[in-house]
Parts: C-alpha cells; sequence; structure tokens
C-alpha cells in the first residue's frame, strides 16, 4: 500500500487547502438554531464553489473526485477545523444511496437540494425495540391511496427536528422473514402524521429525537430501491456512512491527542511515567486508526463499493477517542468537571459527549460482529 499523493492528488488537496483558508468562517455560533443556520451557509458556500458532494458524479452536482480525494477532503475539513455541514446525513448517506438505487426521476428530484442543504434530511432506522438490531424493528407501513401510510415511532434520529426528508425503514409484509419485508422510503417530515420530540443529551444539546408516526403518507415514488428490498437499501446506507469516516476522525484524534499534550505539560507532569506510558498509548492507537483508514479505503478501491472495513475504523475510534477524553479528566485531577474556564469546559464537554461513541452509528458489539463475521470470516454468532 502505498501511502504517497499522486501528482493529481496533491494537486487536489493544495487547491482544497487554499479556498479552505480563503473562506474559513470561523467558529460557529452558540446556540443550536444558530449554529445550525451557520452550517447551512457554510455548505451552500461550499456547493456554490463545487465543494460540497465531491466524490458524487458530477452529472448530479458533484466533483466526480476519487475516493483518495474523498478522504482528503475529510482529512483537511477537520484538520482546519472548519465547521460541519449542515446536511452531513443527506450527503455521506441519503444521496449516495439514491445515486446507487434510485430512479432518474429521484436523482433530480432529491439530488440537488441536498448539495445546497435547502432540504435537510434525517435517518429513520433505529426504535426502541430495534436499535442495531434494524431487521426487529416495528413501524409499518401499509398501502394507501396509491401510496402508502406509515405507523410507529423512531428514535435517536438526528437532526429530525430541521429535516424535510427522512431515510425511513418501514416493514411493509409481515409474512416473511423479517430481513425480507422491509422497504426503503423517502418520508416528508412535514406533514401532519409526523411528529418531532427533542431528547436532551448529557451535553445539553438536542441533537437527537424521537419520531413519531401516526398514517403518515409517502407516495408509491418515494420507494427506494423497490419494495421488499429495503434491508439491502439499508445496508447500503450504512456502509457509506462508514466508508471513509476514519480520515476526519483519525485527524480529529490527532488535534486532540496534541492538546491533550499541551495539557500535561501545563500541569508540569511531562515527565511523570505513568503520563508518558499513556499518552504514547494513545499516540500508537492513533497511528493505528489512520493506518487502518488506509487498508479500509485500498479494499473499497479493489470492490468498487463500501464494505465491512468502515466498521473497524468507527470501533475503533469509539475507544480511543473515549480513552483520550478519559485521560484528560483524569490528568485535570479534582478540576475535571468544573466548566468554569474555557479550557474545563472544553475538555468536561468531549468528555461527556464521547459517553455516545460506542453507541451512536452503531452499537460497538454489532460492529464487532461485523468485523469478525465479515472482515475476518469467523463463525456467526447465532
Amino acid at each position: 500500500m502505498d501511502l504517497t499523493l499522486s501528482p493529481q492528488e496533491q494537486a487536489f488537496r493544495d487547491e482544497l487547502r487554499t479556498w479552505v483558508e480563503a473562506n474559513h468562517p470561523g467558529p460557529e455560533p452558540d446556540g443550536d438554531e444558530a449554529a445550525f443556520q451557520f452550517r447551512i451557509a457554510w455548505q451552500r458556500k461550499l456547493h456554490e464553489d463545487g465543494w460540497a458532494g465531491v466524490s458524487w458524479p458530477t452529472e448530479y452536482g458533484g466533483r466526480g473526485a476519487t475516493l483518495v480525494e474523498q478522504a482528503i477532503f475529510n482529512e483537511e475539513m477537520t484538520r482546519s477545523r472548519a465547521p460541519s455541514l449542515a446536511n452531513v446525513l443527506a450527503l455521506a448517506m441519503g444521496g449516495p444511496t439514491v445515486i446507487a438505487h434510485g430512479t432518474e426521476e429521484q436523482r433530480q428530484r432529491f439530488l440537488e437540494p441536498i448539495l445546497s442543504a435547502e432540504e435537510i434530511w434525517c435517518q429513520g432506522f433505529s426504535e426502541p425495540e430495534a436499535g442495531s438490531d434494524l431487521a426487529s424493528l416495528k413501524t409499518k407501513a401499509v398501502k394507501s391511496n396509491g401510496g402508502w401510510a406509515v405507523t410507529g415511532q423512531k428514535v435517536w434520529t438526528t437532526f429530525a427536528h430541521h429535516a424535510k426528508w427522512c431515510m425511513l425503514v418501514a416493514r411493509t409484509d409481515q409474512d416473511v422473514p423479517k430481513h425480507k419485508g422491509l422497504t426503503y422510503f423517502l418520508m416528508d417530515m412535514k406533514q401532519d402524521g409526523v411528529q418531532t420530540r427533542p431528547l436532551v443529551q448529557i451535553t445539553g444539546e438536542p441533537e437527537f429525537n424521537e419520531l413519531f408516526m401516526e398514517e403518515a403518507y409517502i407516495p408509491d415514488e418515494n420507494v427506494v430501491g423497490g419494495v421488499g428490498n429495503g434491508w439491502g437499501v439499508a445496508i447500503t446506507t450504512l456502509m457509506h456512512e462508514r466508508a471513509t469516516l476514519a480520515f476526519g476522525l483519525q485527524v480529529q484524534v490527532k488535534i486532540a491527542l496534541g492538546q491533550l499534550m499541551e495539557l500535561v505539560r501545563e500541569r508540569g507532569l511531562d515527565a511523570d511515567p505513568l503520563v508518558r506510558q499513556r499518552i504514547g498509548q494513545l499516540y500508537v492507537e492513533a497511528e493505528v486508526l489512520r493506518l487502518n483508514a488506509y487498508r479500509g479505503l485500498t479494499k473499497i478501491m479493489k470492490s468498487g463499493v463500501p464494505g465491512p472495513e468502515g466498521s473497524l475504523g468507527k470501533w475503533h475510534w469509539s475507544e480511543v477517542n473515549q480513552s483520550l477524553t478519559e485521560a484528560s479528566m483524569e490528568i485535570r485531577g479534582a478540576e475535571a468537571p468544573l466548566t468554569g474556564s474555557d479550557d474545563g469546559a472544553d475538555w468536561a464537554y468531549r468528555f461527556l459527549r464521547a459517553r455516545a461513541n460506542s453507541i451512536e452509528g452503531g452499537t460497538t458489539e454489532i460492529l464487532k460482529n461485523i468485523v469478525a463475521e465479515r472482515v475476518l470470516g469467523l463463525p456467526r454468532l447465532r
């Protein structure tokens, strides 16, 4: 595996760096709504200059970038500490799924408003009794008036309170094995049959939501991939979610690790052998995360489609990030819970937010099973 950038890839990175340096909007404002509108404006600027959906085909508004260039994009955006994009779920998951499984009419209808952040998307997969076990979901869709009436509940639905569209998986056939009775829909969130209820996290943020549907209407033309094929379409969504995720995350870890080293120096602990050993282990783990990200990318480049290797990067990042934030709390000692200073508030927030890392985007237990069975070829658990 050659990690040296080609001249084309180097030129791509240089062009991106120059653009970001000239257009970086600065830190996000405080407050959920203000910060979200800030991210919408940032994404629209990216779209105007051809930097939104960089790996999407050019005919659908993307840049036609290679997988390596997409990874470079993720790295550079994280390195520059640029704001997150408002429509990240649609850009990374929804759009690629419509490109892969949607009709041409669906591509023409949905893709451009994703890139421009005109229409925000959320993901309606998890349920109170079907979190990581997606095939056990109970939300039902029944035929009604040339479309479908959907009734059920979803949970941990990120950005549902902002969203226009939901990538929704519902059960359309009760009489077949559970994996085969699912259909993938695009549901309009702005209708009377849909209600959202924010879930306030331990950080105080209402990022996630409960989603309630009572005979919400979805027309036939909003079925993606055909009735009964929802499991396969949903897997495409999840594989794209994790495909190049580790590239941005490993840079994020390296930045945080540098800040942790500075904290150690400030506290005069840089000569402590136990602290040095802890930092050394985190540095090794961060480097392994980076190299495994390239390993997964190489596999995707050979097969042409995202595979289960992305689960390894997400799982590993969860453990490294949680270990890093735990170390910061131990180093800060009795001051760790305090949020009176900017530094204290930042590390305390990171520690609290990291608790979700091993749950969001697939629980660590499920990811371990995926890696064991689909990457290592071990026997199924059951």
